[in-house]
């Protein structure tokens, strides 16, 4: 007698059910049903959503961001400015070679306004200034010789001197004597900086769309030599008082003068390359760059130095300047109309219409009465029927709901059990598969709920023991 196989796990089994079960779904097919749902008040919320994502889409997208369109962004850019004026300070008259800093005239530039002078500077020992941490003294003891502070202005010799000025002491350094703190003298550049006018030439090129413009107005009749920039009158003409930057930036002319600042000038360059290349003008606007709230690092200034020779020994002027520097920034971009962004924003549009219905949806299925008899209409099983190799344009109908319900090969009544063979017969005669008998009630398209049990047929069969799915009242209720 055999021995009997030992029963395998229950989770064993229950696994590859489930397994079988993934797998035979993964090759089912979805198809959407339609179910018109009598509500009004779900039938607002459904057009309420439906009409927002068409605004959003119609005014957002495609007229305020213009989707529609191409677009390139940060065009190639090049600025040459020039400055023009003279002023004079409390020793001397100052022209554009002297308070320009560099002259070269590049998109960065520095408008001298007030200086502190060091003249005469030459190499040897002098008194450390008393800005200089350590550097006051007492006696020579408190004086390392050697020493090297990074932020004094030389290397201790050792010695404790009186300063510059007053009674107190500091350690003496060797270096360009005297230090800048001990003999500088300050002087007032911005008497008349305010009427100094800057010329900001721009030229922009946008390379995808291959459009160039400028920012100067192409006349030859001496034009810039008698304008001023105004954005209403003369908008392509780009000379600026400098008194005029400072006001449009909201910064008093007299206090950035003397502390020194950093103002931005941002041309802005947008284009609609769908219109003529008139409407593609330049926007100026000015704003203070530098925090100026900072104590520790409010202001501009820095510093240089002019060389010379007396009698054969190295002398300098050191010279501390304070100014107004701009920073001539530009920026922008271009659009113009291409199919590949409208397409893909139209299709966005369209698929996003949808959220409507599953909003709808999911309030049909969680929140509203009779949830589940339309869950029951929604969601039906459809079991494609067993056919011979020449039968699939009927079985395709039956799917589709073309065709009318098929003859069961089974009957519950002995009596009739001879006529579903006679026509299983006549259907194989004629090419088709005899129908196999479905053990679950066909979905609505197949067959209609009144016609269940409605007496003698070839498929009569019990109606179904779920009351909801025989009372119509049910969905007539939603």
């Amino acid at each position: 007698m055999a021995a009997a196989e030992p029963e395998r796990p229950a989770g064993a089994a229950t696994a590859r059910r489930l397994a079988r079960g993934c797998w035979s779904a993964f090759w089912d097919y979805e198809t959407p049903k339609v179910i018109v749902v009598k509500n009004r008040r779900l039938g607002v919320v459904y057009r309420a959503v439906q009409l927002l994502i068409l605004l959003y889409f119609v005014w957002y997208v495609f007229i305020v961001q213009k989707s529609y369109q191409d677009r390139e962004t940060g065009p190639e850019s090049s600025v040459i400015t020039k400055v023009k004026g003279i002023t004079a300070s409390e020793h001397k008259v100052w022209d554009v070679e002297e308070y320009v800093k560099p002259p070269e005239g590049g998109s960065v530039f520095s408008i001298i306004t007030r200086i502190e002078v060091t003249p005469s500077q030459t190499l040897g020992a002098c008194p450390e200034s008393d800005r200089v941490a350590d550097a006051t003294c007492d006696s020579d003891e408190d004086c390392a010789a050697g020493h090297l502070d990074m932020l004094g202005n030389g290397v201790r010799t050792g010695r404790c001197v009186p300063y510059y000025r007053g009674a107190s002491k500091t350690c003496e350094v060797s270096g360009w004597c005297p230090v800048e703190d001990g003999a500088s003298v300050s002087q007032f550049l911005g008497k008349m900086a305010p009427n100094f006018t800057v010329l900001i030439k721009n030229s922009i090129h946008y390379p995808k769309f291959q459009f160039s413009k400028g920012n100067i107005e192409t006349r030859a009749d001496g034009y810039l030599k008698r304008c001023t920039f105004d954005e209403v009158s003369h908008l392509y003409c780009p000379i600026f008082k400098l008194g005029f930057i400072v006001e449009r930036a909201g910064e008093n002319f007299t206090e950035l003068a003397r502390t020194g600042g950093v103002i931005g000038v941002i041309i802005n360059w947008d284009c609609d390359l769908d219109l003529s290349a008139s409407n593609c003008n330049p926007k100026y606007s000015f704003r203070r760059l530098d925090p100026k709230h900072v104590p520790a690092s409010s202001g501009y200034n820095f510093r240089f130095a002019k060389y010379y020779k007396i009698n054969g020994s190295t002398t300098r002027t050191l010279i501390k300047a304070y100014g107004i520097r701009i920073d001539v920034i530009v920026h922008g971009q271009a659009g113009k109309f291409s199919l590949i962004p409208t397409v893909i924003n139209l299709a966005t549009a369209l698929t996003s219409i949808g959220v409507g219905s599953f909003l709808c949806d999911w309030i049909l299925l969680t929140f509203m009465n009779k949830n589940k008899v339309y869950s029951h209409k929604k969601f039906d099983k459809v079991c494609t029927p067993e056919r011979s190799s020449g039968s699939w344009p009927v079985t395709l109908a039956l799917v589709l709901g073309q065709a009318p319900p098929p003859p069961c090969s089974c009957s519950a009544d002995p009596g009739q059990a001879g006529r579903p063979q006679d026509e299983g017969e006549s259907r194989a005669q004629a090419g088709l598969s005899p129908w196999p008998c479905s053990t679950s009630a066909p979905s609505e398209q197949m067959v209609d709920a009144s016609e269940w049990g409605a007496g003698p047929g070839p498929c009569a069969s019990e109606p179904p023991q779920d009351s909801r799915l025989a009372d119509p009242r049910g969905l007539a209720r939603l």
